[in-house]
């Protein structure tokens, strides 16, 4: 009696297996996939290198303080602060090859740093600027200036263009970004007015001098930079998206992370 079952080929059984998908169309099973990135050491070891080298720099200005109050009111201590996390946070992700950071944190970060640089090398250091801090500093204090203020704002700048993926900037980060900087205002004019005058670095900066300029003049202040500060982060934003768009979809960059930070 014939045996009603039809036979069984490798063909036959392989073919369930196989992808459905019509060519020209991505599989369904890859497309919906997570992607973790997978370890990439050399991002890792960059992040690393980059976070110890804040934390050399903040030591060694820590070590010949003689205000520690003072020295962590600084702006620059502070960003440089926040950097070092991100980039030892960043830097074990890639390590681990879990998904990066949310670009919302990353790129609070490279702003904050970058605003570090720019105000250090453009207005606290031009003598022409009006604000200038120039001083006499101690060897100690000048190799911890070099790498507060140059070398940490350059290794973020080389992390953002060599490591990380483009094209996860949105528009409304760059006034989300802003913040930190608005609240660091009121920390330091509050501050200051808790200090008694004459006490030396009072205020952090000269642009927040109340003795110097009065409230109404840090006012006015207050707002030129926190204008060019929102102009720097909209830049930030436009050069991600057109990263994003000279790179194109070939790009294997590891993906970005994604959360509630994000929304």
């Amino acid at each position: 009696m014939p045996d009603p079952t039809p036979p069984t080929t490798p063909a036959a059984v392989a073919a369930p297996a196989e992808s459905t998908a019509r060519p020209g169309l991505p599989d369904t099973a890859a497309a919906t996939a997570p992607s973790s990135g997978g370890r990439r050491p050399v991002a890792a070891v960059f992040r690393a290198l980059a976070a110890l080298t804040g934390v050399t720099g903040i030591v060694l200005d820590t070590i010949d303080s003689h205000d520690l109050g003072r020295l962590f009111s600084y702006f620059t201590i502070q960003s440089n602060i926040l950097l070092v996390l991100v980039f030892a946070w960043s830097a074990h992700r890639a390590w681990t090859g879990r998904p990066a950071l949310s670009p919302r944190i990353t790129g609070a970060a490279l702003l904050y740093i970058c605003i570090t640089g720019l105000v250090f090398h453009f207005v606290l250091s031009n003598d022409s600027s009006g604000f200038s801090m120039t001083s006499h500093r101690t060897p100690v204090e000048s190799v911890a200036s070099q790498l507060l203020h140059t070398a940490t704002p350059l290794a973020a700048v080389l992390d953002r263009l060599l490591f990380t993926a483009p094209g996860a900037f949105l528009f409304r980060y760059a006034w989300q970004w802003l913040v930190y900087p608005i609240l660091y205002l009121p920390f330091a004019l509050i501050r200051g007015a808790l200090l008694a005058p004459g006490t030396d670095g009072r205020y952090p900066y000269p642009f927040l001098d109340v003795d110097l300029h009065g409230y109404a003049g840090i006012a006015t202040n207050a707002v030129v930079f926190a204008l060019a500060f929102y102009a720097l982060a909209l830049a930030l934003v436009l050069l991600d998206r057109i990263r994003s768009r000279l790179r194109g979809p070939g790009s294997r960059m590891p993906s970005t992370g994604s959360g509630p930070l994000d929304a």
